[in-house]
């Protein structure tokens, strides 16, 4: 039996956090969204707001407050804007899980004053790891936090640790699909489009990740956001390129034997695993049949081609404040791209040189997340406005 749960939904307007609110409406006896929150999406959240009635919304864009003050006058939802307000309501007495769908470096703050606050965290957003893994994973040890895995890859590995906390891990084993461009060449990528990019063959995502799933950024992200989750070492993390996205991740025990979660890609089986966590509740999700697919296929990954892979896990075996250098030069990267800005293969030069031109902190507390962060995306914008022409390919 579940108790009924209040969902704070962080990002509720993005790819996760409207198929979160598609679990919390098949199952209102379980959840009530409590508090929901989007950057710009204005009408879409009004929408929400509508529907779930939830006791907060937050909009990022303090220009929109007032229409959509206005649009809900009627109800009894309290309207907010800005950032603070968000850091500010994640610590409501009254929410029992905070969702994190917020898009990149965005969701480190509010996440932090959650686990502070001694609330749940279902973890979309892997850039809060990826940033500040170890701050954030002591504060949820001091705090007595779960922080539960919504990323279909580590969700599967969360799923095949349950009983084996004895049991120690040699390693785990992250699958990926290789996304609209495995087994391109340098030459092909040169040429690719925003559009081919965001074509991805099995996942639908937001725009932002599945840029990331095609230069396989979003593989290397996952790769350290693996380690703070599941306490490895780099040597312990292997990827593999699993192009029907059916095998999510798997584990490999001391004694040789691999278990592995499977599933036809559906993001709403992770999201609710997490929501119910320990418990698993039925559902009407397509069942996947080994009839209709007959072979499952396993590749090596091209990090000489895709070479962010590699860029990730050089930043997890250098630490300190390489991830959050990496995170911040690939957000700026990404948009870059998607504003036709720079071609494809410029993303994983901005990147490195990030990596080479920014100072490197062994141990960083927050102030020094942030002031990285900022320093970085600074510093990857003048590459991109002083890029030559060969690299604006789009």
């Amino acid at each position: 039996m579940i108790n009924k749960k209040n969902i704070a939904v962080l990002g509720s307007t993005g790819s996760i956090g409207t198929q979160t609110l598609e679990v919390i409406n098949n199952n209102p006896e379980l959840f009530r969204a409590f508090l929901l929150t989007a950057y710009s999406n204005a009408d879409l959240l009004i929408a929400q707001a509508l529907q779930f009635n939830p006791a907060y919304v937050v909009i990022c864009d303090e220009a929109k407050y007032d229409y959509i003050k206005e649009a809900l006058a009627k109800t009894n939802v309290k309207v907010l804007a800005g950032i603070e307000a968000i850091i500010d309501l994640v610590t409501h007495p009254d929410i029992h899980i905070v969702l994190t769908a917020m898009v990149g470096f965005a969701g480190l703050e509010p996440t932090i004053a959650a686990i502070k606050a001694g609330k749940d965290i279902a973890l979309a957003n892997k850039e809060t790891l990826v940033v500040a893994g170890e701050l954030v994973t002591g504060l949820a040890k001091k705090n007595k936090v779960k922080i539960l895995p919504v990323d279909s890859e580590h969700s599967a590995i969360f799923q095949c640790l349950a009983g084996e906390e004895e049991n120690a891990i040699e390693k785990i084993i992250l699958t990926a699909s290789g996304g609209p461009f495995r087994g391109k060449s340098l030459d092909f990528l040169a040429g690719v489009t925003r559009e081919d990019a965001l074509k991805h063959p099995n996942w639908v995502m937001g725009a932002k990740i599945t840029i990331d799933s095609a230069s396989l950024m979003n593989k290397g992200l996952e790769v350290i956001e693996a380690k703070w989750l599941f306490d490895l070492e780099a040597d312990q993390i292997d990827v593999i390129v699993h192009p029907q996205s059916i095998i999510h991740s798997m584990v490999q025990f001391e004694d040789g034997s691999i278990k592995a979660q499977m599933g036809l890609p559906d993001m709403k089986l992770p999201i609710q695993y997490a929501l119910t966590y320990p418990s698993r509740i039925k559902n009407n999700f397509i069942r996947f049949s080994f009839i209709n697919y007959p072979q499952l296929t396993f590749e090596k990954p091209d990090t000489e081609t895709f070479r962010n892979l590699a860029l990730a896990f050089e930043a997890l075996k250098q630490g300190g404040n390489m991830p959050c250098i990496i995170n911040a030069a690939n957000e700026v990267a990404v948009a870059g791209f998607l504003n036709k800005d720079i071609g494809f293969l410029a993303m994983s030069t901005i990147i490195e040189q990030c990596m080479q031109h920014i100072a490197y902190k062994e141990s960083p507390d927050l102030d020094d997340y942030l002031n990285t962060d900022k320093e970085t995306r600074i510093f990857a914008q003048n590459l991109i406005q002083k890029m030559p022409l060969k690299a604006l390919q789009f």
